[in-house]
């Protein structure tokens, strides 16, 4: 079962917003049993955009299912004692400060080396701690614009924001991915670990072929190249009800079958025309504004050509591939929890629980 993987692993996060609590949330599908630290006035997070009944967004519960929250002030001897006891007892800290906060709490490096040097402690920080920007502000988009994603993706008259923020996600991602590593390294050698991850590097992973691009041939332009709008058989489309279609039939047999399927053989050979395929996309463009996306799903999911619609975030939940998988759950206040996407040996992560707040003592009688 995929609960057993971290079971009996404590978790400290240290964390707000949502790079730090997605990386302990998914720690906590895995088994782990995580601890969330906020100060006084609490995570941002909890207030941030539409709040419910209770005052407390969807947002925070959601990220935060799983986990016991314990409030502390660290600026405060009580806070400060409470909270080295808990390190005392964890195996991993995730901190999402930025670099040097930590130290000004008292717990640098060597202090909580002190306190436990089997701790596997993560930094997840904006622009990581080293570098003439690990204290500059920023946010998702700005980490995009800083790894080049940003100017690549979009329409061609100006770059596009994603939704969820990329960046956040992609860092969470990577944390999971070091924690567990160094997890692994703890059980041959014993040594804990000091871990630096960067949300903007997170997004700077993925752009490798996009900067060799650029070295080679010069920047790609947006809507110029294969994958991100020059091609006219990997696009999105609008459709006759204002609905929008996405085909991405790379391949010479998906195409094949697509042109068959809307009744245009003659574009099989326009399959390579050179890039950005102009006239295509304009003919394209024209033929699926001829008809809802109702009708073009009857016509071409038969076909089996790469095509989808492109789906509301209301209509994902009741999609029945989703249905049959399993991984989205909505429950009776209309909070819709997306499981971590694994399976082992056919079982699922158990469903998650709502937050719970407690004292750090209740915590520390539970873990000694």
């Amino acid at each position: 079962m995929l609960a057993d993987c971290l079971a009996g692993l404590r978790v400290l996060d240290l964390s707000m917003y949502i790079p730090g609590p997605l990386t302990t949330l998914w720690l906590s599908d895995l088994g782990a049993e995580v601890v969330k630290v906020e100060g006084p006035g609490g995570d941002p997070m909890r207030t941030m955009g539409p709040v419910g009944e209770d005052g407390t967004t969807a947002f925070y519960k959601l990220a935060n299912r799983n986990k016991a929250v314990v409030n502390l002030d660290l600026k405060t001897d009580e806070g400060k004692r409470h909270f080295a006891q808990l390190v005392g007892h964890a195996d991993v800290l995730l901190e999402g400060f930025r670099p040097g906060v930590m130290d000004r709490l008292g717990f640098g490096p060597d202090r909580l080396t002190e306190l436990n040097p089997r701790l596997i402690v993560c930094h997840l920080s904006g622009y990581g701690g080293t570098g003439p920007f690990r204290f500059r502000a920023g946010h998702d988009v700005t980490y995009l614009a800083a790894s080049g994603m940003l100017a690549a993706s979009g329409p061609a008259d100006r770059p596009v924001m994603t939704f969820p923020p990329l960046a956040d996600h992609a860092g969470a991602m990577l944390a999971v991915n070091a924690i567990l590593a160094a997890l692994l390294r703890r059980g041959r050698t014993g040594m804990g670990a000091d871990i630096d991850v960067s949300l903007s590097e997170a997004a700077l992973s993925w752009m490798g072929g996009v900067l060799t691009m650029a070295q080679r041939g010069g920047n790609p332009g947006r809507e110029a190249d294969l994958i991100n709008g020059g091609a006219a058989h990997y696009r999105i489309y609008a459709t006759k009800d204002g609905r929008f279609a996405a085909i991405a039939a790379l391949e010479d047999k998906f195409w094949e079958s697509f042109c068959a399927a809307v009744g245009h053989p003659e574009w099989i050979r326009r399959h390579d025309e050179p890039l950005p395929q102009t006239a295509l996309i304009a003919d394209m463009e024209a033929l699926f504004a001829a008809k809802t996306l109702a009708e073009w799903s009857e016509i071409l999911e038969p076909a089996n050509c790469t095509f989808e619609p492109v789906l509301e975030p209301s209509e994902v939940p009741n999609h029945p591939h989703h249905r049959a998988r399993g991984f989205v759950h909505v429950d009776e206040s209309g909070i819709v929890d997306v499981l971590l996407p694994i399976q082992m040996e056919g079982a699922r992560v158990r469903t998650r629980r709502a937050l719970s707040e407690q004292t750090a003592q209740d915590v520390l009688a539970g873990w000694r």
